[in-house]
């Protein structure tokens, strides 16, 4: 899998029941990186931003960035081309802050579920929308865990990634 924006339009910002799940940490990162970024957010959004908050409370997901009339999250805004991308990340790219953007989405479409005696990680593309993404990495070749390297690393160190490379290469040998 490698994203196709040009296919899917930055949908996974766009599509879902709520916003994107946030740890308790990131939290606090988004009211402090708050007011650094939302210049770069359209007015509209700012605006639900400042009536749900940085963040609000999903019952199945737990905290969860706001969204926009149950769509687009809140930290959002399109491109010239109409492609749905990440405020957080821009500010980041320009280097207005340092924290890039929340775990879950960097992961995406790897999804984390903690519980008291492990954490499963899980492959969750949507099915529809993520379509062209999966054709594309099959194309060039690149598996998911190759492509979210970078996120992976965040989120479990290097030791975790350069283990789940080797029992990939043992199991399916590049060609």
């Amino acid at each position: 899998m490698v994203c196709d924006l040009n296919a899917c339009k930055g949908g996974c910002c766009i599509d879902g029941d709520c916003g994107a799940p946030l740890t308790e940490v990131e939290t606090k990162i988004l009211e402090q990186i708050f007011p650094k970024i939302k210049h770069l957010l359209p007015a509209s959004y700012v605006a639900e931003i400042e009536r749900q908050g940085t963040h609000t409370w999903d019952d199945e997901y737990g905290y969860v960035t706001p969204a926009v009339n149950g769509g687009i999250c809140a930290y959002g805004y399109f491109d010239e081309l109409g492609i749905a991308k990440c405020g957080i990340e821009k500010a980041y790219n320009e280097g207005l802050i340092d924290f890039k953007k929340p775990i879950s989405c960097h992961l995406y479409p790897i999804r984390i579920s903690e519980s008291e005696n492990f954490t499963a990680v899980n492959y969750e593309p949507r099915k529809k929308l993520c379509k062209p993404a999966c054709k594309l990495g099959n194309q060039l070749k690149i598996p998911v865990f190759q492509f979210l390297k970078e996120p992976i690393i965040r989120r479990f160190g290097l030791p975790f990634y350069e283990a789940l490379e080797a029992v990939a290469s043992e199991y399916f040998p590049p060609a």
